[in-house]
């Protein structure tokens, strides 16, 4: 087993809402399928400063999400002090992927740059966060230090046709996209 701390760290899910009156608690599960969820049972989340290890007594599927009850608490109110809170797991415990496949926070922080109508690269900006809009992802990249100018840029996660190459060892995302969009 993985040992969790802090800086390996990765948000799978957020306690979003409290669910009936007997201290259960709506989950939204970054996961995909929302179902890989129920596969860690080492899950974490951070209270007044302290990382504790989050025990459900129940978990199940409900509707298109998800509903846990705690253990050990067993109040409406109470539960209401969890929401809004990260459900983290070590990254050790995250699937290995198949060849060009990557996990969004691998994709966050990383450098942008395209070559579009330039032989030299020219800088973006950096992913901020991806979006999940249905069709495609997006990348939410925004300026930083050396990027092109200070504007927020939406590019769709489309390998191939905007995605050209992604190099983690370097922290570049090479795409193929205007810079004046």
């Amino acid at each position: 087993m993985t040992a969790f701390t802090p800086e390996n760290r990765v948000v799978i899910a957020k306690i979003s809402a409290v669910y009936g009156v007997k201290g259960w608690v709506k989950i939204h599960s970054f996961t995909d399928p929302i179902s890989n969820f129920f596969d860690y049972s080492d899950v974490y989340f951070c209270k007044s400063g302290k990382w504790q290890r989050a025990e459900f007594d129940e978990c199940k599927a409900h509707g298109k999400g998800i509903v846990a009850h705690l253990k050990g608490v067993d109040d409406r109110d109470v539960a209401a002090g969890y929401c809004g809170m990260e459900l983290s797991v070590a990254e050790g415990l995250l699937p290995d992927l198949e060849g060009d496949e990557f996990y969004w926070h691998q994709l966050t922080g990383l450098k942008v740059a395209t070559l579009y109508s330039s032989t030299e690269p020219v800088l973006l900006g950096e992913v901020s966060h991806l979006l999940e809009t249905g069709a495609n992802d997006v990348l939410v990249v925004r300026k930083c230090a050396g990027s092109l100018d200070d504007k927020e840029r939406l590019i769709p996660y489309v390998p191939e046709q905007f995605i050209k190459d992604i190099n983690l060892e370097t922290g570049m995302i090479l795409v193929d996209w205007d810079p004046e969009f």
